[in-house]
């Protein structure tokens, strides 16, 4: 289906590959994984939020909390509505009202024993499909933005911090589709 990947080295998974989709300039960075010790292959693709963006969702939360309250409401709805699996990345709490949404992750698993090329790319058609939308559903509730990622709360310090037990494992993803892509996300622990 000429889908451009390379591999990515990941302790973790029997293969990581990471794969531009859909198959032309504007295609985002979607990873496919093989974890070890599991009979499934995990779609996954990660978006951080155009800081120009999080700074008009906290306008919107300072101005009218009960409104962004409903907003993530009614994003959370449609997520579980989606098919897939996902994880919305809000900002830190300020006085009792969520911060902006900072990122968000979409996956979708196909079990090896469902795996057939038909199921593998309507899987991450789903998933480009879904993003897609809620990149729309921001840019018409928040703007265009500034054209540069901004900070995910979740994320701070998880490079900083060392374990003795295992090597440290530095993975990066960072493609300009005036919106960004995540570091150092783990699918295993998504998953």
């Amino acid at each position: 289906e000429r889908l451009e990947a390379r591999e990515v080295k990941d302790p973790q998974a029997i293969i990581h590959l990471h794969v531009r989709y859909p198959p032309t300039k504007q295609g985002h960075l979607f990873n496919i994984v093989i974890p070890k010790k599991r009979n499934l292959v995990l779609l996954y693709s990660i978006t951080r939020v155009d800081e120009g963006q999080q700074e008009s969702m906290r306008e919107m939360a300072k101005e009218d909390s009960e409104s962004w309250e409903e907003w993530l409401h009614d994003t959370r709805i449609r997520m579980t509505s989606s098919d897939l699996d996902w994880v919305l990345h809000v900002g830190r709490n300020k006085q009792g009202v969520a911060g902006p949404l900072q990122a968000f992750n979409l996956s979708r698993p196909v079990w090896l024993d469902g795996l057939t090329q038909n199921e593998f790319m309507q899987s991450m058609r789903r998933v480009w499909l879904t993003k897609l939308s809620l990149i729309h559903q921001i840019k018409y509730g928040f703007g265009n933005g500034k054209g540069k990622p901004g900070p995910v709360d979740d994320w701070e310090g998880k490079t900083d911090r060392k374990s003795p037990q295992s090597p440290t494992r530095h993975s990066e993803i960072d493609t300009d589709e005036t919106g960004g892509f995540g570091k150092d996300f783990d699918p295993l622990e998504w998953a």
